[in-house]
C-alpha cells in the first residue's frame, strides 16, 4: 500500500572489523544469525566461527583499503560495515609512549575511515549501510585517556559529518556503546580497569542494536545509538 515501510532489508555481506573477538566477534555471529555474511577483518583469526576472514593491521590504510575491495569484488558488492575494531593506550600524555599513542589513533579513526572510504562505492551501489562504534568517552573526557578520546571524538565527528555527506545514498549509524563484559580491559594496571561491582552489558546485547540499525529499510535512518548498562559510570 502506499505509505507503508518497505520493511527490514536483507543483510547481505557486511565486513566487521576487529570481529575476532569482544564486541566484533558478536556483531559478526548476529548478522549470521540474520541471514548475512559477516566478513571478519582482524590480526587473529577468529577461532571456530567459520566465518570469511581477511587479516588486516586497521593502523594500515592502505592495506585495509584493498582488503576492502578484495572482499566486495569476490563477494559481488557490499551490504555493510560495522567498525569495531579498537585499541587504547592508558595513561597520562607525557608517560605513554608517542609511537602506542599514535596507534591508537591510527586504529581507531583512521582505519576506520580508511574501510569506509573504500566500501563507498559499493555501499551506495546497493544503498548499503555503515555502523561506526565510538564510545561514551567519545563525547565525555576522562583523564589518562587522550588516545582513546580523541580517537573515538574524532569517530562522532567524522560519522556526523559522513551521514550529512551521503544522505540519501548511504545509511551511516553512530553506536555509542558503554563498557561491555568483553577482554577489552585485560592486561591493563588497575586504575585503568573497571571496578570489580562495575555492570558492563554483554556484547551479545550491544551487537543485537547494531544489526536493528542494519536491518532498517532504505530512507529510514537510525542516526545514533547509545547502548548502556543502566549504572553506567560514563553516561550521561
Amino acid at each position: 500500500m502506499p505509505g507503508e515501510s518497505a520493511g527490514p532489508s536483507a543483510l547481505g555481506t557486511v565486513i566487521v572489523t576487529g570481529g575476532a573477538s569482544g564486541l566484533g566477534a558478536a556483531v559478526a555471529r548476529a548478522v549470521a544469525d540474520g541471514g548475512g555474511t559477516p566478513v571478519v577483518f582482524d590480526l587473529q583469526e577468529p577461532v571456530g566461527s567459520g566465518f570469511a576472514f581477511e587479516q588486516v593491521d586497521l593502523a594500515d590504510p592502505r592495506a585495509a583499503e584493498a582488503a576492502v575491495r578484495r572482499v566486495a569484488e569476490a563477494n559481488g558488492g557490499l551490504q555493510g560495515i560495522v567498525t569495531c575494531a579498537g585499541t587504547d593506550a592508558c595513561g597520562d600524555l607525557g608517560d605513554v609512549g608517542a609511537e602506542a599513542w599514535e596507534r591508537v589513533i591510527a586504529v581507531n579513526l583512521i582505519g576506520t575511515a580508511a574501510v569506509v572510504r573504500a566500501a563507498l562505492p559499493y555501499l551506495e551501489a546497493a544503498r548499503g549501510r555503515v555502523v561506526t562504534v565510538a564510545s561514551t568517552l567519545g563525547i565525555k573526557a576522562l583523564p589518562a585517556a587522550t588516545a582513546y578520546c580523541a580517537s573515538k571524538f574524532g569517530v562522532v565527528g567524522f560519522t556526523r559529518a559522513l551521514a550529512a555527506e551521503t544522505a540519501d545514498r548511504v545509511g551511516v549509524t553512530l553506536l555509542i556503546p558503554g563498557g561491555m563484559q568483553t577482554h577489552f580491559f585485560d592486561g591493563r594496571p588497575e586504575q585503568f580497569k573497571p571496578p570489580a561491582d562495575a555492570r558492563l552489558n554483554r556484547p551479545e546485547d550491544v551487537a543485537a542494536s547494531v544489526v536493528f540499525a542494519l536491518s532498517q529499510p532504505p530512507g529510514c535512518e537510525v542516526r545514533e545509538l547509545v547502548v548502556a548498562h543502566s549504572t553506567e559510570s560514563s553516561w550521561p
